[in-house]
């Protein structure tokens, strides 16, 4: 019964993977041989100013996307826990989560319109508090990072906070009672109750998200223009740019084994430094 699953993932995952690791150490061309050349490929992007760059790029946005990504929907779910009215609950769970559902196509294209000097929403709100001149968003450099950081965490905080929510639900109601016998009020019961009954939760979503942070593409592509790629470009854009536009396969094969390198390299920091693999108490 496992063969089929053991052929999917050897045809569609491993085979792939071992394929670009050979054709990274090649001079790679469709027509003719592909000469091995060694190291040449990895030493040209850690020599390259370009490749350090979307090193900056990647780390300062997934960072931003990590970190605040990680506490939004931590507020959010012990905000929602506490409202009684259970319609005006679900209904609010379901407007943060419908976004998850979306396309970075769709995402981005509502973003693009909020944020238009045109009549987007966001300009036009602006012009009630008295900034009559619009604000070009989307071709400043100075909010490119901010934007592409908020729109992430505004695209996935809902499914992370139905998360949590699950989480907070298993939670033994008989503690909260025993709480409340010793005079213990909503914070009290949020700060030693809730919050540490949610740190195995904590730990699963940040390894998580720190295994796909590095691989962030769909929104740069979707939200990037011209005016603002040289402070939004990340390592799949880099690779992409390589491999697709330039066709230097063999680089792009070479920088794309290094992001994977660094992702296991920071999930096992990671995992490490959270205790993931610890039982918790």
């Amino acid at each position: 019964m496992l063969i089929p699953i053991f052929l999917y993932f050897f045809v569609f995952a491993y085979y792939p993977l071992f394929r670009g690791l050979v054709i990274s150490f090649q001079d790679f061309r469709i027509i003719g041989e592909s000469p091995f050349i060694g190291l040449d490929n990895y030493l040209f992007i850690l020599k390259d100013p370009e490749f350090l760059r979307v090193t900056i790029n990647t780390f300062a946005i997934s960072g931003g996307i990590l970190i605040l990504g990680f506490i939004f929907p931590i507020i959010l779910a012990l905000s929602l826990n506490e409202v009684i009215n259970q319609t005006f609950k679900r209904f609010t769970q379901t407007v943060i989560y419908f976004p998850h559902l979306f396309s970075w196509v769709v995402v981005g294209g509502i973003w693009i319109y909020l944020l238009s000097p045109d009549g987007g929403l966001v300009n036009e709100l602006l012009k009630w508090f008295g900034n009559e001149e619009a604000i070009h968003f989307l071709v400043k450099e100075d909010y490119a990072k901010s934007i592409i950081i908020l729109t992430a965490i505004w695209k996935d905080m809902g499914y992370t906070c139905i998360l949590y929510l699950a989480a907070i639900v298993g939670i033994n109601p008989s503690l909260y009672e025993a709480a409340s016998i010793d005079g213990a009020n909503r914070w009290h019961k949020i700060r030693h109750i809730t919050i540490p009954q949610l740190v195995p939760t904590m730990k699963i979503v940040l390894l998580l998200n720190i295994m796909g942070i590095l691989r962030i593409f769909d929104q740069i592509f979707i939200l990037s223009n011209p005016a603002i790629a040289r402070e939004v470009s990340v390592f799949m854009t880099y690779t992409y740019e390589k491999g697709i536009l330039e066709f230097q396969m063999g680089i792009a094969s070479a920088a794309a084994f290094l992001v994977l390198l660094m992702t296991l390299l920071l999930t096992f920091i990671t995992r490490k430094l959270i205790g993931y693999d610890e039982e918790s108490v």
